[in-house]
């Protein structure tokens, strides 16, 4: 009482067995301390190599003392790593032992290989922590991965994404690499990023320079699970969405049109039908797994309530010149009274909107409505207001819109926005997607880039950006993710990295031109040293 807080983490006073000892053939760990301790989350904070069944550890804590009852038989001729983290605190002051590792084998030497690298995340959302990500190496011969077991080397990464796992013995490995959300030392496809090296890795040296590049691929094959009436309408239902549709009847896109939304398709009819339709349907999802079939639909008549037509908008966008609106509807929409739709700027003034002004981004869909408009600078108003009083828009099941529609968007004035940014992307091969992200990570502009390495941007507003490259090589101008199954990595993304501030921040300012920005694209899914050499599968 009255004294300098205490600042000094434990100190370790003993280890059964001894840190490095050989020939050891434990029923229990124990380390002591020279003051009391507590443990944090040991079942995560501890890091045992190779794996142990953690099932079946006991570990507690006893005043100074720590006890690790192993309840199984270790592996001859192997080095064990106990490694304890932060997980050993005072238990006054909560201040951890840092580094405290215990390493013994139950041959006659010490295994000392090393396999080390960074890991990277391709999408990073707030609140990740590199910490949280697992690096694994499986046996060669091993029938488990990282769905399906927990590996036989780990090590967990730092809040850089470095890691390192030691004291391995000499052998052929395969490496993955995940965010291990719920603790379990295992991945989970569907909720989890991971990444995973092709080749199997012959260890004999130590390996440095390894690279992972985390992204979240499900690995749940495309289905089908139900197709039946829905009311008036026909209903598909998979257990996850598609990317891409393709459906095919003499009928569609005439009588016959479709929402795609929630894992499901929904077929409209104008017309109840006498006779069930065939629908050939072909699906596929972002990792190409595909469903290839034919139902026969019904369109009956029904007593149920119809759904109201409702809508959204993208309010709240800028613009400058071209006024780019997008109307999104539940349903099909079939007619439009455009005398209760347009643009007004004051409270005398107005824009009518007409056919030639509007398009349907899909015809067999007709549920997203786009109206372009060209602002001239001599219309010097900054508030321009898309509105549409009820029974505007006539869905295909009769029914009108409830809700009126307003919604607003700001036109910029030319002095206010950059005139360029451009630059170049180095350390990859195109076509390339550039993508100008705000702090709310929402997309502000976008670039295809079909040929070269050279991109420029005009016209944006002034702000701080990151700018995102999508290295597109099929081409089909989409982020395509990993596919475990056939052993194909994603697509890789990266990031302009301020040289001066190593932040990916970009700074645009009105009336700025920033030129000469070079990307560097981060480093393929694998082995850097070219004198690293995988063996085969």
């Amino acid at each position: 009482m009255g004294g300098p807080r205490d600042e000094d983490p434990p100190v370790v006073l003993e280890m059964y067995p001894a840190d490095q000892s050989l020939n050891q053939n434990p029923e229990e760990i124990l380390i002591v301390f020279d003051e009391y301790i507590k443990l944090d989350n040991p079942n995560k904070n501890i890091i045992i190599t190779p794996k142990l069944d953690k099932d079946e550890l006991i570990v507690t804590s006893l005043k100074n003392t720590i006890k690790i009852e192993l309840n199984q038989e270790l592996e001859d001729n192997t080095t064990y790593v106990f490694n304890f983290q932060k997980s050993v605190e005072d238990l006054s002051e909560g201040n951890p032992t840092e580094n405290l590792k215990l390493v013994f084998s139950t041959g006659d030497s010490i295994d000392s290989l090393t396999f080390s690298g960074t890991v990277n995340n391709y999408f990073p959302e707030r609140g990740f922590e590199y910490e949280n990500v697992i690096v694994g190496l499986y046996e060669k011969n091993d029938t488990t991965d990282l769905f399906t077991a927990q590996p036989y080397y780990l090590s967990q990464a730092d809040s850089l994404g470095k890691f390192m796992i030691s004291n391995i013995k000499a052998g052929d490995y395969r490496a993955y690499a995940w965010n291990d959300q719920n603790n379990t030392l295992k991945g989970e496809y569907k909720s989890e990023i991971y990444d995973f090296i092709l080749d199997t890795i012959s260890i004999t040296q130590n390996i440095d320079g390894v690279n992972f590049n985390l992204s979240k691929a499900d690995l749940t094959e495309l289905k089908l699970t139900r197709s039946s009436a829905a009311g008036s309408n026909y209903d598909l239902v998979f257990n996850k969405d598609p990317l891409n549709i393709e459906l095919k009847n003499e009928l569609l896109g005439q009588d016959i049109f479709y929402t795609v939304g929630d894992k499901r398709i929904t077929l409209y009819s104008k017309e109840t039908k006498a006779d069930s339709l065939l629908f050939e349907i072909k699906a596929q999802d972002s990792l190409s797994f595909k469903v290839d079939t034919a139902i026969y639909a019904k369109f009956p008549e029904s007593e149920r309530r119809k759904e109201d037509l409702t809508f959204t908008a993208n309010s709240g966008k800028n613009f400058y010149q071209d006024l780019l609106i997008e109307l999104s509807f539940n349903k099909p929409v079939m007619d439009i009274n455009y005398d209760s739709l347009f643009v007004s700027y004051d409270t005398a003034s107005f824009i009518q909107i007409n056919p030639e002004m509007v398009r349907m981004e899909d015809s067999l869909k007709r549920d997203k409505l786009q109206i372009i408009l060209t602002i001239p600078d001599t219309l010097s108003k900054e508030i321009f207001t898309i509105k549409a009083a009820d029974s505007t828009f006539l869905d295909i099941e009769n029914q009108y819109n409830k809700a009126v529609l307003s919604a607003n968007y700001r036109k910029l004035k030319r002095e206010t926005l950059a005139d360029k940014l451009s630059g170049t992307i180095t350390g990859a091969k195109g076509p390339f997607i550039i993508q100008l992200i705000d702090t709310k990570s929402q997309i502000n502009k976008e670039l295809y880039l079909s040929e070269g390495n050279a991109f420029t941007l005009t016209l944006i507003e002034p702000a701080t950006y990151k700018i995102r490259v999508i290295e597109d090589s099929n081409g089909n101008r989409r982020w395509d993710p990993a596919n475990f199954k056939e052993k194909r990595h994603a697509e890789r993304v990266f990031y302009f990295i301020d040289p001066k501030t190593n932040t990916q921040d970009i700074i645009v300012k009105a009336g700025w031109t920033v030129e000469d920005v070079l990307i560097k694209a981060t480093p393929q899914t694998g082995l850097q040293n070219s004198e690293i050499t995988p063996v085969d599968n």
